[in-house]
């Protein structure tokens, strides 16, 4: 039984006071949440959420990582890094860094390594932009971005993983894919990983993100290989949050 899990990138917000004041309202209205809540700051934040979150049963994540251990990368962050401020969770692959930093499939499958290396679970997004889903390209899209990392680390890679579904056309625009249409796009990546390993698709926890609020939780929730949200501009907003974290365990 795949525990639901719900994510809340925070993307590049934040300040000092306001951080942990989201902090403290989150630790305190999901504290008998049964669903496994993930928190991602930005990396400046790290510290200072870990310290806010010691005794709460919410984890911490990082919004990416460096595919390199160690080494000449100014302004760059290792896996053992984030390790080392306790993170348990970062996010690989997410639209916005391989549209804005054009980080290819195979930078990602390396990130994706570097987690994994270094005992973190890593959040692998994948999603398709608008002209790729009017062209009946969204199955071939995601599935070469699983594929990727499926080519290079085995399907086992994907044990003590996570994979989320973020369309493109959806993130941060209002816009939301409809259950049914989410729900095709998991069932294909569960299937894609049970041709390879069946007890690592049947555990492996599907997200979706993608303008996901209180609102239409519930419903995208509902599907059968929808185990939860990656979750943007709502995460920041403790009220929305916690409606979201709630519908993610029924």
């Amino acid at each position: 039984m795949r525990r639901p899990l719900v994510a809340g990138n925070w993307k590049m917000n934040g300040s000092r006071e306001s951080i942990q004041a989201l902090v403290a309202g989150l630790e305190q209205a999901l504290s008998d949440v049964e669903a496994q809540v993930v928190v991602c700051p930005p990396a400046v934040y790290l510290d200072q959420v870990a310290a806010g979150l010691k005794s709460s049963r919410i984890a911490l994540g990082a919004q990416t990582l460096s595919e390199y251990d160690a080494g000449a990368y100014t302004g760059e962050v290792s896996a053992s890094m984030l390790g080392d401020f306790g993170c348990r969770y970062v996010l690989v692959g997410h639209s916005e860094r391989r549209a804005l930093f054009s980080e290819s499939d195979a930078q990602v499958a390396a990130k994706f390594a570097a987690a994994k290396a270094a005992g973190l679970v890593p959040v692998l997004c994948v999603g398709e932009s608008l002209d790729e889903r009017e062209a009946g390209q969204t199955l071939a899209v995601i599935g070469a971005q699983v594929g990727a990392v499926q080519e290079v680390l085995g399907v086992d890679a994907f044990v003590n993983a996570v994979i989320a579904y973020e369309p493109v056309w959806a993130i941060g625009t209002g816009m939301t894919a409809t259950p049914e249409q989410a729900q095709q796009v998991h069932a294909a990546i569960r299937a894609q990983v049970a041709e390879k390993n069946t007890a690592a698709a049947e555990q492996l926890p599907l997200l979706y993100g993608g303008s996901v609020n209180a609102a239409n939780a519930s419903a995208l929730f509902a599907m059968a290989d929808i185990d939860g949200g990656l979750v943007g501009g709502a995460s920041l907003k403790v009220d929305e949050f916690t409606a979201i974290c709630r519908a993610a365990q029924g």
